[in-house]
């Protein structure tokens, strides 16, 4: 029988998800994560929100996913959205150094324009500047209205503060941004959504179209109408469609690993050569178990 093609969703919030979706994507082949800082919905008023949060996303959350076997990252920013509280924002800007720099951060992100005002623009690029001084990748949120006009402006932000487009991943692509990002030498990245945006018979019409060099599979699934099984889902519809299974590998998996491991703490090892299964074990004096007998994998047992 043929392995399991492993798989990476490079852009999932899983704060928003349950431990179902942990179980199922597992399941589904994912063997690591990469949850973005981002909006949660409710407009945070505190500064403490965004610490807690961005405490959750470098603490709970890693140990969440790994009581279900899936390798756990994520990347900070300040997202564009929220941007445009600037007494906040400020705030928000000051805190980020005190993340970045933590053991499951592999990029800054997801940042860029929702609306494309005055101070989005403003602290995209104030966050831009820390990436370049850091010296780490960029993921870049892309807004959903005016798209190609917000697409084309963050790549040429980007380029003005002298980023190397190699190191920068614009996400949400559709049909309409993709060889503008492709020519530029940027990652594009797609979001696969059930029903509006990208869905995965489009997907599979971009890779047939583009091939697989620079492009990502994402799901983006979070609070709203999303799935968090649309990478293994379109990763298995390009396989039927005929599309070569060393390229479904490149765009639902290698990828992703190339890019966003490039600051070195996310390996392959991390997943390949797994600690084991310990739902046994505790965060915080809390389990993710509600009275069901905890998965202890042989290599856990002492």
């Amino acid at each position: 029988m043929e392995d399991k093609m492993m798989i990476i969703d490079p852009h999932v919030h899983m704060t928003s998800r349950t431990t179902d979706d942990y179980e199922a994507m597992a399941a589904a082949g994912v063997v690591a994560i990469i949850e973005p800082s981002f909006w949660l919905g409710q407009p945070r008023t505190q500064v403490g929100s965004f610490q807690d949060y961005y405490s959750s996303l470098v603490g709970w959350e890693p140990f969440r996913a790994s009581q279900f076997g899936i390798q756990h990252y994520c990347t900070i920013g300040l997202n564009s959205k929220e941007a445009n509280n600037e007494a906040l924002a400020e705030q928000v800007i000051e805190l980020l150094p005190l993340y970045v720099h933590k053991q499951n951060v592999v990029a800054i992100g997801e940042i860029g324009y929702d609306d494309q005002t005055p101070a989005e623009d403003k602290y995209f690029r104030m966050q831009l500047e820390m990436a370049k001084e850091l010296d780490m990748v960029v993921q870049v949120h892309t807004p959903h209205r005016d798209k190609k006009a917000g697409t084309l402006k963050s790549m040429e932000v980007c380029l003005e503060h002298g980023l190397d487009p190699s190191k920068v991943v614009i996400d949400h692509n559709n049909e309409e941004t993709v060889k503008d990002v492709l020519d530029r030498g940027f990652i594009a990245a797609f979001t696969i959504y059930p029903k509006t945006k990208m869905g995965n018979e489009r997907m599979v019409a971009v890779v047939e179209k583009y091939g697989s060099n620079n492009i990502i599979v994402d799901s983006s699934a979070d609070w709203g109408v999303s799935d968090p099984l649309a990478v293994p889902k379109t990763a298995n519809l390009m396989l039927k469609r005929g599309i070569a299974k060393e390229d479904v590998v490149k765009t639902c998996y290698q990828n992703a690993l190339d890019i966003f491991g490039s600051n070195g703490k996310m390996k392959e090892e991390h997943w390949l050569k797994p600690k084991g299964v310990n739902q046994a074990q505790l965060f915080n004096d809390n389990s993710v178990l509600r009275g069901q007998e905890p998965r202890i994998d042989s290599d856990q047992i002492t």
